[in-house]
């Protein structure tokens, strides 16, 4: 249940970013969302760490800063990995990336903060 939840969560997250940020487009309905969704999702928990990992001291240097460029290079997959599947989800380029990126962490923490987590 919590899995479908984080996906729902993200795919508004997605649908704001795209309806806010000027650069972030997506064609079809909320199946196509409900799929970049799941790309964003399991991009974020196989590749995201690693990123992590590795800019660290990027992530020190910057007192944390550096997550804003983490997530626009997350959301920039996302669109690569979703055009290769046959999604219909394109990020422009790095600014709007670096926007949506920004959109997206909003949205999903206000919309994780109405939703009980069980497992606590």
């Amino acid at each position: 249940m919590n899995f479908l939840i984080r996906l729902l969560i993200n795919a508004a997250a997605l649908w704001a970013a795209s309806a806010i940020v000027p650069g972030i487009q997506h064609e079809g309905g909320w199946i196509t969302l409900l799929f970049v969704a799941l790309v964003f999702g399991i991009l974020n928990a196989l590749i995201r760490p690693v990123l992590t990992f590795l800019s660290c001291p990027l992530l020190i240097l910057t007192l944390g800063l550096f997550t804003l460029v983490l997530n626009a290079a997350m959301l920039l997959l996302t669109s690569a990995v979703s055009r290769w599947l046959g999604l219909d989800f394109y990020v422009s380029g790095f600014g709007a990336a670096f926007w949506g990126g920004l959109v997206i962490s909003l949205v999903s923490f206000l919309l994780s903060v109405f939703v009980k987590d069980r497992e606590r």
